[in-house]
């Protein structure tokens, strides 16, 4: 299996924590090369792509790729598209990691545009899955319909969904619910083969089981996704802060840990490791900017896990056949 290309100066917490991320891998048995400065410290008996430039988070990721041709990330792309590596990895400049995928791998033949397809946990079952999370501000009608194919092989693939459902994320479940974009993207995905649409559904439905695969323009589900994750992090806090609040609490608070702390785990995104850019032609898992060791570890092993799962290969079979 080729290895996993990780981007070792991309994200808040680079280098240290996403070579520590690599090197759990790595005991794991994942193949991973990672991707840097030479002489970079830290990499052990670990293989090094040489890059001598790195794209920052607050860089144009337009213009940092195109600029920066010797970058971690433009080379972690190349290493995919060259066959030196099955999938790449990166917590970096989000655009960036996004481009330099596009335009060093390409895109998938009959896919008009990518899109960034983001894990929502839903207590106690498997997660649902929302794209575009943040690829593509502006959408056209045509793109929903190839988000929800994808989104819906992505779904057998990770999570052994053999029909997901389909859900269109509007302000209500009523088919003539939504601006003009909404309305037309329910009659076009009421009109798709392969793929069980089952109607709008509302914000409320992310963390539900309603539908598996919930579709959207990158605006609304980069908000959506944004306010979700700035909820459960306000909420665990607030429970925090509540049971310490009063000394009589303490012994009520370590009661109630053992239940919160998987729960917490369960709702966290570093268990998840990252978003799939579904569209281009190879592997390629983002991760958040923040991203630690544990998150790092999880975007690896996903990435690993979708490359040998023959993702790309199935999305490209069936753009080819249109089914």
């Amino acid at each position: 299996m080729l290895p996993v290309a990780v981007d070792a100066m991309g994200g808040d917490k680079a280098p240290g924590e996403i070579l520590a991320g690599a090197h759990a891998a790595a005991a794991l048995g994942i193949s991973v090369v990672l991707v840097g400065p030479e002489g970079l410290d830290g990499c052990g008996d670990l293989p090094l792509i040489y890059a001598s430039e790195v794209i920052a988070m607050d860089d144009d990721a337009a213009q940092g790729v195109r600029r920066k041709k010797d970058s971690t990330l433009v080379r972690a792309a190349e290493a995919v598209r060259d066959g030196k590596a099955g999938a790449m990895v990166s917590a970096g400049n989000t655009g960036a990691t996004m481009a330099s995928a596009l335009l060093r791998m390409g895109r998938i033949r009959g896919v008009n545009r990518p899109a960034i397809a983001t894990v929502i946990p839903v207590p106690g079952l498997h997660p649902n899955i929302l794209l575009d999370s943040g690829a593509n501000a502006e959408v056209q009608v045509e793109w929903l319909g190839q988000f929800a194919r994808m989104g819906s092989i992505y779904a057998r693939h990770r999570f052994g969904v053999e029909v997901p459902k389909v859900g269109l994320l509007s302000i209500g479940e009523e088919p003539g619910k939504g601006d003009s974009l909404r309305k037309e993207a329910f009659e076009l995905l009421s009109n798709t083969p392969g793929i069980d649409f089952i109607g709008n559904v509302e914000g409320r439905d992310l963390m539900l089981k309603t539908a598996d695969v919930i579709v959207t323009d990158g605006f609304t589900g980069n908000v959506a996704l944004k306010t979700l994750e700035g909820g459960l992090k306000t909420l665990f806090n607030a429970l925090l802060t509540a049971f310490a609040s009063e000394p009589h609490y303490k012994e009520h608070a370590d009661a109630l840990l053992p239940a919160l702390l998987p729960l917490h785990a369960e709702m966290s995104p570093d268990t998840y490791g990252g978003a799939v850019l579904l569209g281009v032609d190879g592997i390629c898992i983002i991760s958040h900017g923040s991203s630690g060791e544990r998150a790092m570890l999880n975007a690896i092993k996903l990435a690993d896990e979708m490359a040998r799962s023959g993702l790309v290969d199935e999305i490209t079979a069936a753009f080819a056949t249109g089914e």
